[in-house]
């Protein structure tokens, strides 16, 4: 049962600038709340709605400072979305970049301000931002971005495809990805928690795939709108926030790369690893909030799928049809790609003896992801995949695995 709401201003550990029940310096008809009554306890209703229209609802209780927008298919929805909720007063402000690299950089500018940022890209326009994407980790600026996945390859293609996310992995940034609508709305709000925890301090990634989640309608349970995150303290930052006192160029104070090359090299390898323990760190922050890293499903069989993104749906469906048929498989959805749920993974295909990964990729990053950390990893069958946009039936995924077990399959076309 739902617990009403204290509206008694109180202080919330770990914001100094903020009292929980305090109305919202943006929106006076919604109140800061403590997350853990947003995430579990505030009074919920059912939507049904597009994963574009849930970025919306996401950011709406966010309490974002700032978003910078530039179209590309399939996030130019959202980002126009969350224009309607700049007008309606929900954020500090909104505007169009020049173009993907600008739209990071200026997210840059703001989060070394102090503000709390968000921003949306996909495809081509991920690849057009990407030198930003480690800057924002080295300089510890906790930047959200939703990346709406698509094909980044030639010949073009705007259809789904999930290159981007292993792109990502070395960037130094937090990295997520949502199967569902509701992974989508969880893990935007939550996603903003862990990145700016002191020790984390990250930008992050929920990557979704595009259109299976963007553009498809799904039933999603929203917190009433009257409740949001209270707001960034950037002074909760392991590195200085620029303001009067802190230009930014204290960031690189008497240059390291004028002074010697191993003073040079010394400050880079440093900070790289203090990033990635700080990825590390993330694992106890990410766990309170969305559990673990994986969910497990039947993995005591010899037989297990393991996926991320909408590959999940597809393989529970495959699972279905495989139980008809006698052959009982198990599932593993990985729900965090940075930090990579390794120790789970390996504990949880320990009695695995065939381990299938379905992508919707070409080069089947995932599989090499899980074949560098399980031992006996001639177990993992790379595949299916499939690039470029093309559907994944569940069908397809059900035949590799009877073909892996010696069984006679049909193929697509003579199912009519």
């Amino acid at each position: 049962m739902n617990k009403p709401v204290d509206f008694q201003k109180r202080e919330l550990k770990g914001y100094s600038n903020v009292q929980i029940g305090e109305k919202s310096k943006y929106k006076d008809t919604q109140t800061y709340t403590d997350p853990s009554f947003l995430f579990n306890e505030a009074e919920a209703t059912p939507a049904f709605m597009t994963g574009s229209e849930v970025i919306r609802e996401a950011i709406k209780r966010a309490n974002i400072d700032l978003s910078v927008a530039y179209p590309i298919t399939p996030q130019s929805e959202a980002a126009a979305l969350i224009g309607e909720l700049y007008a309606e007063g929900y954020m500090g402000d909104y505007f169009r970049g020049e173009n993907e690299f600008g739209v990071m950089s200026q997210c840059a500018g703001a989060a070394f301000g102090g503000a709390r940022v968000f921003t949306t890209t996909a495809g081509p326009g991920t690849l057009r931002a990407f030198e930003n994407f480690p800057m924002w980790s080295g300089a510890r600026l906790p930047i959200q971005v939703c990346v709406t996945m698509r094909g980044v390859n030639s010949p073009l293609s705007i259809q789904p495809d999930t290159m981007e996310a292993y792109f990502l992995l070395e960037t130094g940034m937090l990295v997520w990805h949502a199967e569902t609508a509701q992974d989508l709305f969880d893990w935007i709000l939550k996603g903003y928690i862990v990145a700016e925890m002191p020790d984390v301090h990250l930008p992050i990634a929920v990557c979704c795939d595009g259109f299976f989640v963007t553009h498809t309608k799904d039933t999603v349970v929203l917190p009433d709108e009257k409740y949001c995150l209270p707001p960034y303290d950037p002074y909760r930052s392991p590195v200085p926030c620029m303001d009067m006192e802190c230009p930014p160029v204290r960031m690189m104070r008497d240059p390291f790369v004028m002074k010697s090359n191993y003073i040079s090299y010394m400050t880079q390898a440093s900070w790289q690893l203090e990033v990635r323990a700080a990825i590390e760190r993330s694992r106890k922050h990410t766990k309170a909030l969305i559990g673990d890293l994986i969910e497990c499903e039947n993995t005591d069989n010899e037989i297990v799928m393991i996926a991320s993104g909408t590959a999940v749906s597809q393989s529970r469906e495959a699972i279905r049809l495989l139980g008809l048929e006698g052959i009982n498989v198990g599932l593993i959805k990985i729900k965090t790609l940075r930090p990579f749920p390794h120790e789970e993974i390996t504990e949880a295909l320990k009695n695995a003896k065939k381990i299938f990964v379905p992508e919707f990729n070409v080069a089947g990053w995932l599989a090499r992801e899980i074949r560098a950390v399980i031992p006996n990893n001639e177990r993992v069958v790379c595949g299916p995949h499939v690039a470029g946009g093309m559907t994944m039936p569940s069908e397809v995924i059900a035949d590799e695995i009877k073909k892996a077990m010696g069984m006679k399959v049909s193929g697509m076309t003579a199912r009519g």
